[in-house]
């Protein structure tokens, strides 16, 4: 029989299950008490305190981390910032830099080159403090940032300072040529020249300041000589060493050898300059061929001669142009450029080329001049002054002065020196007669101004003496002083008139000669408006000359101008003169003179 052990039986199923606890024991916990939550927002404060207590500390410095230059200025105030620059930055960028321009090796100093710091623009330019928490982390390990100098630049110095360097670079290229001494000719290798490219240069100064750089190179542009220096040994061998073989015959127009260019000659006129292709051309220069040849070629020539006139038998005579013949120098330098290569002997025909004269014989004739218009004679008895005026009268002697041409006794003669042959005599100076070079010329020009007065001729300007002289005509006489007192007049007439001048001792003689238009009388009035004369008492040291005295007076003197062979007047001209009272002069021993007029 079976019992209940041995009966199976089936367990019941398990239900849930539910917790043990009970819920008033073990309440569930809100999610902001959890650990998970309070880990990572401790983590957020505690680098949120970070955070802000790095940007209070640091407040407006420069930002950790920048430099300069290399120079660490990251985490100073600004004010240490800048000191920092002043004193390690600007010394450093500012120092003189070696510098390189091609072959040349040179110093420039910044400062003195108008380049300097601007320290206030470069620690701007460091910028603020970063907002970034990341970028203000990675601050504190390292990522240093470097800020480039900002600098200020006087365009004016920097610019002078690269002329300077210019100046030391700069060279000007030598072209080949060919070097003459004497008659020996030797090569001159061409040299390429260089010029510094100055703005260029200022930008290579400026770039390596900002970059602290140790040595600048300055660029340059080469400057090419024209000329190969095979040109030049080209030029040596088939021209130069040619030419200065031997002289060059000189042909005349019948095809003779008359002389020849020696190889002097050849030497002296030699040049070479540039051809084209960067050829060397030999040629003759023509200034420096007419030089060295002087007067070789007065074989094939003939002086030209102006017309003239000359005085026969108390008539005018013309004397004919000759026209001449004379060598075309530049012709000639060209016919020997293209001789000169070729072996000696060689031979070239002188280009000769007319040369008529100036004034032809039919000017001459045409000028009118057959007749004598006029003279005047006056005298003197100055031997010194006597060879004043011979000398005046050779230099005016042939003069020719045309129609409507105006003479100046001055600008005629120029300045009256002893260089040109003048001797001192006596002049009048303030009514005193003194010593000076060229005493005398006034009796010429008085002589010369009444052969005016008598042709007929317009006065354009003459001044009577300011004290009357014997033996002058009183109102018709005239003083000269070169540069300020003048004997001018002008041929108003439609003939040309030649001076003609006779010295003789003790009297000059000028006489006009052309063809005569008037009949010229003169009137001369009576003296009024005399003036008194006074005494003076001078000391005698040696130059007082003693003198009589005489009134002084005022006189007219009119020119009648009438038809040639007489006939009515045609008009007349009156010339007032006054004339000063002439001192008496005695000479005293000094220390017994007055200056009282007697």
């Amino acid at each position: 029989m079976s019992t209940e052990q041995d009966q199976p039986h089936t367990l019941p199923a398990a239900e849930p299950a539910d917790d043990p606890r009970p819920t008033d024991e073990y309440p569930e916990r809100p999610w902001w008490r959890r650990p998970l939550f309070w880990l990572p927002v401790g983590l957020l404060l505690v680098l949120a305190v970070a955070y802000g207590t790095d940007l209070a500390l640091a407040g407006s410095d420069i930002p950790r981390g920048t430099t300069v230059a290399g120079v660490r200025v990251g985490g100073l105030s600004s004010a240490d910032a800048e000191q920092r620059l002043d004193q390690d930055v600007v010394p450093e960028l500012l120092r003189p830099r070696e510098v390189t321009a091609g072959s040349a090796e040179l110093t420039v100093d910044p400062a003195r080159a108008g380049i300097d710091l601007d320290v206030t623009a470069t620690l701007a330019a460091t910028g603020e403090q970063p907002w970034n928490p990341i970028t203000r982390l990675m601050s504190f390990f390292g990522g240093d940032r470097d800020v480039e100098p900002v600098l200020t630049v006087d365009e004016a110095a920097l610019a002078a300072a690269m002329t300077a360097v210019a100046g030391q670079v700069d060279s000007e290229p030598v072209e080949g040529s060919i070097r003459v001494e004497g008659t020996t000719a030797t090569a001159v290798a061409p040299v390429d020249g260089q010029e510094l490219d100055q703005p260029a240069a200022a930008d290579a100064v400026l770039n390596a300041v900002r970059a602290d750089a140790g040595s600048v190179d300055l660029p340059i542009e080469a400057r090419p000589t024209e000329v190969s220096a095979e040109a030049v040994q080209e030029a040596l061998e088939e021209f130069a060493l040619p030419a200065l073989a031997g002289p060059v015959g000189l042909l005349g127009p019948a095809g003779n050898r008359r002389a020849e260019v020696p190889v002097t000659a050849i030497a002296a006129a030699l040049r070479f300059a540039p051809g084209p292709d960067g050829t060397l051309v030999g040629s003759v220069d023509v200034a420096a061929l007419q030089t060295a040849l002087g007067d070789a070629l007065a074989p094939f020539t003939v002086t030209s001669r102006n017309a003239g006139f000359e005085l026969s038998g108390g008539r005018v005579q013309i004397i004919p142009a000759v026209d001449g013949t004379s060598a075309d120098y530049a012709a000639l330098a060209t016919a020997l450029t293209e001789a000169l290569p070729a072996p000696v002997p060689r031979d070239v025909s002188v280009p000769l080329t007319p040369s008529p004269a100036e004034v032809s014989t039919e000017e001459a004739q045409a000028l009118g001049i057959t007749e004598q218009v006029s003279t005047f004679t006056t005298n003197f008895t100055n031997e010194n002054s006597g060879e004043n005026i011979r000398v005046v009268a050779a230099e005016v002697d042939g003069a020719v002065i045309l129609p409507g041409e105006t003479f100046s006794l001055n600008g005629f003669t120029g300045p009256r020196t002893a260089a040109e042959g003048y001797i001192e005599s006596t002049i009048i100076d303030n009514g005193e007669f003194v010593q000076a070079i060229g005493g005398g010329i006034s009796q010429f020009a008085t002589t010369m101004f009444n052969a005016v007065f008598f042709a007929g001729l317009e006065d354009i300007y003459h001044k009577p003496h300011s004290y009357y002289i014997s033996r002058y005509p009183e109102g018709r006489e005239a003083t000269v002083f070169y540069d300020s007192i003048d004997l001018s007049w002008r041929n108003d007439s439609e003939t040309g008139i030649y001076v003609q001048t006779s010295w003789e001792p003790g009297a000059i003689t000028v006489t006009f000669w052309g063809t005569k238009h008037f009949d010229i009388e003169s009137v001369t009035g009576g003296r009024y408006n005399y003036s008194d004369y006074e005494t003076q008492r001078k000391a005698d040291d040696g130059d007082c000359v003693a003198q009589s005295g005489s009134e002084g007076f005022d006189v007219d003197v009119t020119r009648v101008f009438r038809p040639v062979g007489g006939g009515a007047v045609l008009r007349q001209e009156v010339f007032s003169t006054t004339y000063n009272p002439v001192p008496t002069i005695i000479c005293v021993e000094p220390g017994t003179e007055d200056d009282a007029g007697g």
